[in-house]
């Protein structure tokens, strides 16, 4: 049997260190990975819309993410997220609020296909989101990533919404038991 460098349960940072691979950087960066591979999905079921092109570009920034959490010393030649990053997410932000109907309620995450999706890329986002702040604790991020992850998963939530919205489907509002006028199971 031929063994690969990886078998051990170490992995190779940017630079050439080792970690294990439960390390939290690690962590952070397989929520990338797996945030980038949802979009991926996501990105296959809206190939004709506006959504596409932009969703293309996050996932060229959430490469840019993964290089930079997996150079921890900062290494000149490593792509990372900026501050543009993050204004680009928060015009994006503007523009699907500004073209949606106001919230009342929570949203139940489904309606299309496409929505549904982007729904669990919003969930996943998030968990990048705590592996990152949880590696930050431990070890300085970039606070651009922590930010572009932040406002990413308002805008994965907004575009769910549009995905919605553009198709004549409307979102599921979660009432709460104050808001219900009945049970709907007859008790």
């Amino acid at each position: 049997m031929t063994r690969h460098a990886g078998d051990t349960g170490e992995t190779s940072l940017y630079g050439g260190a080792r970690v294990p691979k439960s390390d939290a950087r690690i962590e952070a960066l397989g929520d990338v990975d797996e945030l980038n591979s949802t979009i991926g999905v996501v990105l296959t079921l809206c190939a004709d819309t506006p959504q596409h092109e932009r969703l293309t570009w996050v996932q060229e920034r959430l490469f840019r993410m993964g290089a930079d959490l997996a150079n921890p010393a900062g290494r000149s030649g490593g792509d990372a997220i900026g501050r543009t990053d993050v204004e680009t997410l928060d015009r994006w932000l503007q523009d699907a609020r500004d073209g949606l109907p106001q919230l009342r309620h929570f949203v139940m995450p489904g309606g299309t296909p496409s929505a549904a999706a982007t729904q669990v890329a919003r969930a996943v986002c998030r968990r990048a989101e705590r592996s990152a702040c949880r590696l930050d604790q431990a070890h300085s991020v970039n606070p651009d990533v922590l930010a572009f992850l932040n406002r990413l998963s308002d805008v994965l939530f907004e575009l769910a919404r549009q995905f919605n919205d553009r198709a004549g489907s409307r979102d599921v509002e979660w009432l709460g038991p104050r808001d219900r006028a009945e049970d709907p199971a007859g008790e």
